[in-house]
Formats: C-alpha cells, sequence, structure tokens
C-alpha cells in the first residue's frame, strides 16, 4: 500500500539514545506490529528520533531527478513512493526525444540498404544494354547480397570494440562509396566492385542499427522498436524495385537511381556522428589488439565462399563447374577452422559457447529454417501467378499481403510483448500460423481464387515477422547485456546462409520435377515434344510460345514442379517450427539494468 502523507510541515525531535536504551526498545516493539496509516502508536522522544533517523537512512536520491525518494515499506528501493516525473527517463536511459532522433538517423540507413537490395531488379536490362554485356551483369545483385551477409557477423564484436558510432561512420562511408561508383561506373567490372562495397557497408547499416536499439531501449519495450524498424527496412525493400524503374523510365537515366542516394547517405551519417553516442568498455588494451583478426578472416571467406557457390551454382554455372565444386566444400573447411579458432580466442567474433544455451540455438535454427522456407515462396510465388496469366507486374503485386504482414506481425508482436512481458506462447501461435499458411498454399492449383492467395501470403508475412520480432528478443534476453550485440549478428549469418540456401533447394527441387514431370507428359511426342521440354526448361517465357495444344500438359507440368517447392518450403517450415519450441522464456525487463536473465521457464 502507498501512503502519501498531506502536503504539511513536520517538525522532528532529534534526541540521543540513552546508555540504558541504546537501541530504543520502544521503537523496537513497534517495528513488530503491522503499520497502519491511521493508527500509529504514540512514541517517546526517543523513538520518535530514531524513526526520523531510520527514515532518513532509507531515504534515496535518484541522480536523473534530484529529488529525495522514499521507499515504500512492503517493496524494494527500486519501487520507489514518490515516482519520478514521467518525462524524466530511468537512470541509463535517453530521453523519447533524444531516443527518436537517433533512431531515425540509424534507420535511414537501414531503409536505404534495403532498397539497394532490390532496386536493381528493375535496372538489370538497361545495365547490360549500357555495358553490352549480359554474361556477367548477374554478378550486379548477387555480389550485393553476399557482402551484404558475410560482413553483417562482424559488426557485432567490431563495435563493441570500436563504438557504435564508429561503426555507423564506416558503414556510411562504404556504403556510400560503393553507391558513388555504381553511379559513376563506366565499364561492368567498377559497377561490380561498388556493389560489393555498397553491400559491406549496407550489411553494418542494418546490423548496428539493431544494436543500437537494444543499447538504448529496455527489453520489454524492444520488440515494438524491432517491429518499427522491420517496417522500415520492408518498406525500403518493397519500394526499390519501383523507384528504379521510375529513374530508369525518366530522361536521368539508370545512374541516378543510386546518385540520388548520395546526399541522403551524407546526412545520415553527419546524423549518427552528431547523435550516437553509446560508451564503451574500457580495458587495459587497445582497440586493434582486441580484435580477432583471424575469426573475423575465417568467417567472411567461409560466408563469401559458400554464398559465392550457392548463387553460381545451378543458374550462373553447372553445379559440376569447378568454381562451384571448389567454393563449397572449401567454405566448410574454413568454417571448421573458424570455430576452432573463436573457441580459444579471448575476444571471439562470435562467443561459441553462447550456443550452448537453448534459447539460442533453438532461436538461430528457427531463423534458419523460417527464412529457407519464406525465400523459396517469395521467388517461386510469381511463377505461380503467372502460370495463372497474370504478367510479372501483376503478380509482383500480389505479393503485396505479405509485406503488409510483416508489418503488422512485426508490429503488434512488439506491442503485445511490451504489455504482458512474455514471448513463448506468441512466438508458438506466430510460428503455427506461418506453417499452416504454407500448407494452404500446397493446395493451390490453376484454378485458385484470388482471396485464398491473399489470405495465405498475408499470413505467411504475419508470421515471419513475428518470428524475426520475436526471435531477436529471445535471442538478446538469454545472454548478458555484453553479448547481445554478437549474438544478434550471429542471428543474421544465419538468415543470410538461410536465404541463399532456401532458394537453392527450392530450384533444385522445382528442375528436377519440372524434368520429371515434362518426360512423363511429353515424352511420346518425338523431335517435337523433345524441343518443347528444353525449350521450357531455359525460359519459363516460352510457355506461351508453344504450340496450344501442347500448352495445357506442360501447364500442369510446371504446376507439379511448383507444387513441390511449396511442399519443400512446408518442410522447412515445420522444422523451423520444431525449432522453435525449444525456445526458453526470460524475464522481459522494464530498464537496462537487467538481472535474472539466465532463469529460463518451461
Amino acid at each position: 500500500m502507498h501512503f502519501r502523507t498531506p502536503r504539511s510541515y513536520i517538525v522532528v525531535f532529534i534526541a540521543l539514545p540513552t546508555a540504558q536504551d541504546p537501541i530504543g526498545k520502544d521503537a523496537e516493539a513497534r517495528t513488530t506490529q503491522p503499520w497502519h496509516p491511521f493508527k500509529r502508536p504514540l512514541l517517546a522522544p526517543r523513538a520518535i528520533a530514531l524513526d526520523t533517523l531510520k527514515s532518513l537512512s532509507k531515504m534515496s536520491i535518484n541522480p536523473s531527478v534530484g529529488r529525495q525518494v522514499r521507499p515504500n515499506s512492503t517493496a524494494s528501493e527500486s519501487s520507489p513512493l514518490i515516482q519520478p516525473p514521467a518525462d524524466v527517463p530511468p537512470a541509463g536511459e535517453v530521453s523519447r526525444a533524444r531516443l527518436w532522433s537517433i533512431l531515425g538517423a540509424t534507420w535511414v540507413g537501414v531503409f536505404l540498404a534495403s532498397l539497394d537490395s532490390t532496386i536493381i531488379a528493375t535496372l538489370l536490362g538497361p545495365i547490360s544494354n549500357s555495358f553490352s554485356s549480359f554474361s556477367t551483369i548477374s554478378w550486379v545483385a548477387s555480389g550485393y547480397l553476399i557482402t551484404n551477409s558475410a560482413f553483417q557477423p562482424l559488426s557485432g564484436r567490431l563495435t563493441d570494440i570500436f563504438g557504435r558510432r564508429a561503426g555507423l561512420i564506416a558503414a556510411n562511408i562504404a556504403f556510400g562509396t560503393g553507391t558513388l561508383m555504381c553511379g559513376l561506373a563506366r565499364d561492368e567490372s567498377v559497377l561490380i566492385a561498388g556493389r560489393l562495397i555498397a553491400g559491406a557497408g549496407g550489411g553494418c547499416l542494418n546490423a548496428i542499427a539493431t544494436f543500437v536499439a537494444s543499447d538504448l531501449v529496455p527489453l520489454r519495450r524492444r520488440g515494438l522498436y524491432q517491429g518499427l524498424g522491420n517496417l522500415i527496412f520492408g518498406l525500403g525493400a518493397g519500394l526499390g524495385g519501383w523507384i528504379g524503374g521510375l529513374f530508369n523510365d525518366s530522361s536521368l537515366g539508370w545512374r541516378w537511381a543510386f546518385l540520388f542516394q548520395i546526399p541522403i547517405i551524407i546526412v545520415s551519417g553527419i546524423a549518427v556522428a552528431l547523435l550516437v553516442d553509446i560508451p564503451i568498455r574500457n580495458t587495459s588494451e587497445g582497440a586493434l589488439q582486441r580484435v580477432d583478426f583471424l575469426g573475423a578472416i575465417t568467417l567472411v571467406s567461409s560466408l563469401i565462399l559458400l554464398l559465392v557457390g550457392l548463387n553460381t551454382g545451378g543458374s550462373i554455372l553447372p553445379w559440376t563447374h569447378p568454381l562451384v565444386l571448389t567454393t563449397i566444400p572449401l567454405s566448410l573447411i574454413i568454417f571448421v577452422l573458424f570455430v576452432w579458432t573463436e573457441s580459444r580466442a579471448k575476444e571471439p567474433i562470435i562467443p561459441v559457447r553462447l550456443f550452448r544455451l537453448r534459447t539460442t540455438w533453438s532461436a538461430c535454427l528457427t531463423n534458419w529454417f523460417f527464412v529457407m522456407a519464406i525465400y523459396a515462396l517469395l521467388f517461386y510465388g510469381p511463377l505461380y501467378f503467372q502460370l495463372q496469366g497474370h504478367s510479372a507486374t501483376e503478380s509482383g503485386l500480389r505479393l503485396l499481403p505479405n509485406a503488409i504482414g510483416l508489418s503488422v506481425g512485426s508490429l503488434s508482436s512488439g506491442y503485445i510483448m511490451r504489455h504482458t512481458g512474455r514471448y513463448y506462447g506468441l512466438g508458438i501461435w506466430i510460428n503455427t500460423a506461418f506453417v499452416s499458411a504454407i500448407a494452404l498454399i500446397t493446395t493451390f492449383t490453376l484454378k485458385t481464387t484470388d482471396f485464398p492467395q491473399y489470405l495465405a501470403y498475408f499470413f505467411i508475412g504475419y508470421g515471419y515477422g513475428g518470428m524475426l520480432t520475436v526471435t531477436l528478443i529471445a535471442l538478446i534476453s538469454s545472454v548478458d547485456h555484453d553479448f547481445q550485440a554478437v549474438i544478434t549478428s550471429a542471428s543474421y549469418a544465419f538468415r543470410a546462409t538461410g536465404s541463399t540456401i532456401g532458394v537453392t533447394v527450392a530450384s533444385a527441387a522445382f528442375q528436377n520435377v519440372l524434368k520429371g514431370e515434362l518426360e512423363r507428359r511429353l515424352g511420346g511426342g518425338g523431335p517435337e515434344a523433345e524441343d518443347i521440354i528444353r525449350r521450357v526448361r531455359e525460359s519459363f517465357e516460352e510457355i506461351w510460345k508453344i504450340p496450344i495444344e501442347w500448352r495445357s500438359e506442360v501447364l500442369n507440368a510446371e504446376m507439379a514442379a511448383l507444387r513441390s517447392v511449396f511442399l519443400v518450403a512446408l518442410g522447412l517450415g515445420g522444422i523451423g517450427w520444431i525449432a522453435g519450441s525449444f525456445i526458453g522464456h526470460h524475464k522481459l525487463h522494464t530498464t537496462l539494468n537487467r538481472e535474472d536473465i539466465h532463469e529460463e521457464e518451461d
């Protein structure tokens, strides 16, 4: 019970206890009686003095407010009777206005980095025409994604050592330099190099923005801000293709799709330099001495080799090509070296011991398998819509419910966690919605109407966005505050490899089933059928150019191949659901000063 004394003057008599009553027997007797606000026993002057001195000794000063605070008799000193004003943040936290300023500055970089990941989709044709080279132009798109994914895991430990502000400035410089190179490139090699540099900077911008939010926002409210960050990222990725096409169709040309970003990047870099000021842990060692260079080199090398092999195999080059056969096994060997290095490093890039925690490995595996599933669906979903007769533009617009669902899932999950302080049950519901939506997609046929399609892709986005938010909160709540950036970096590594593996597995399933179905349905048609099989496997557009009498069988074969992709996604989602059920629940503290974070609840 909180009882506030009416506004009045209190006269305090101070007297020293006598030798016969060294601690005040009357006061000692009084402390054993239940306290009542209107039934206070009459005390002798010495008892009043002792009671007053004891009360004064329990008074605390809130440094952020500068006033006296008397704790409740039944509560700890962290629950004061006289609360600070609502507009004054708790000790260690920044004001709301400053928080929004800092996050806004970092989210500008997030928006541009996500925009650059998709802006190239509508520019590949014009760019290839400018350089008269289509054979290597795919590296303009894949190069950005490879370095974007490879450098994200480094940013956690490096910004722990050098500071978030230094990391954001360096990331803005790299991103801006690479983007400027793309806009001014006069040959394809400079353009690809620019995309590689911009990808590294963009990946770090995304990751460090997440670290900054975790540094400044308590766990209880962290999910809501992560939902907003996911919304900004999704908005940039969704607008990228449209903005690229807008510049290309204008008199400015495709180069200005890159050049228009430069002033914004400069403003963002200046803003983070002025606003972001998060203290770093000082040690007796110099910053460079603390860097795990061997761990950084082996991690980046392993990821780049793996992503290059998976991105080129089966699309740019055949799986039997020496480049593919070399990069993938070599990446696994270097990854083993990375794990060995990290187990012995003083300040490892990603501490391997963290994966002994149940929540850590289960949350990372949930990210891994769910990302595989959704990328398979997003990559092959438009092909399904085109089989129904929709144009490429219309097929892309039919994925809009996925983007809406992602925003709703991210924001609603953050809101629920803020008000309940719990996430395990929420995570189970979100994961179930995701897998159920994939199960609905496996029932689709060429005659499926619009509503089930919109519903399925909405809940796929809803489940995916909610999963990203819930697993992030689970991860950073399961480790000490000092490790929240590096464990977040680890989750980014799982997402990066998951996206590439998901598309690779889906592509293998699609091609193998399509080949078998076409041969089964058209195999007895002679040379004409063999020519149709070859043409359809090489280009999706050939479906609409073949004779009408063959088209029905080809469409059914394509649909069977797509259903195999949907079933693969369902299997991956099911494994992700199982992994997510092992996530333990941890307390979501309302302040940055966390306690008892390793107590898991079943």
